[in-house]
């Protein structure tokens, strides 16, 4: 192989991860900004209490607490994956696991109305299949 054809397969290599961690985190979120369109469709209201005083949870805020942890993690396990493969697999447990544990830490404590709660608990859940989806798909690129 020459260089310049070494070159083409590593940069499609590096695309192809870049369009799996993008696909993902652009499913994501769009799947959770519709998962928080049906809970306000179904009443919840989406405010709880902070220290600051009363806020509210908007379509915004799902979408870049989808996005930044699904990019960041993503991003991490493309990079570190093409060094490590077994990092992916790491991440394969990672991922889910902070994605479900996050309900019990953000989610529950807030005071939100049960209706709000479970729509955030499922914004979470919906992490799960994006995150290890992504994951097998970094796999095969790699291994």
């Amino acid at each position: 192989m020459t260089a310049s054809a070494g070159s083409a397969v590593t940069g499609a290599r590096r695309s192809s991860a870049a369009a799996v961690v993008l696909g993902a985190v652009t499913a994501a979120v769009l799947a959770n900004v519709a998962v928080h369109a049906a809970g306000r469709a179904f009443g919840g209201s989406f405010r709880f209490s902070s220290a600051s005083g009363p806020a509210q949870v908007d379509a915004a805020t799902v979408a870049g607490f989808t996005a930044l942890p699904l990019l960041v993690g993503l991003t991490l396990a493309a990079l570190l994956g093409r060094r490590w493969p077994r990092m992916i697999l790491v991440a394969q447990v990672v991922a889910p696991t902070l994605a479900l544990s996050t309900i019990f830490v953000m989610t529950l404590p807030a005071d939100f109305d049960h209706v709000s709660t479970l729509t955030l608990a499922i914004c979470h859940v919906v992490l799960v299949p994006a995150s290890i989806l992504a994951l097998l798909r970094l796999q095969n690129r790699t291994g």
